[in-house]
C-alpha cells in the first residue's frame, strides 16, 4: 500500500490542497507501521514545497 500512495501522491504534487486531501487518505491507508517511512519519504520528496502541510498533517495522528 506504501509503494501505491507515493505514487498518487506524487501525481497530485502539482497542487497544494489536493496534495493535503490525498496525504490525508494515505495516512488512512498505510499501516501504523509504514506511517514514519511515509513521513521520511514526503518530507524528502516534497518537503521543500509542502514542509508546512506534511508536518501539520502527520501531526494530527500523532507521528
Amino acid at each position: 500500500m506504501l509503494e501505491y500512495v507515493k505514487t498518487i501522491l506524487t501525481k497530485v504534487s502539482f497542487q497544494k490542497e489536493l496534495f493535503e486531501k490525498e496525504l490525508r487518505k494515505a495516512i488512512d491507508l498505510v499501516s501504523s507501521l509504514e506511517l514514519p517511512k511515509l513521513k521520511e519519504w514526503c518530507l524528502k520528496k516534497f518537503g521543500n514545497i509542502y514542509a508546512d502541510i506534511i508536518g501539520s498533517t502527520f501531526k494530527l495522528v500523532g507521528c
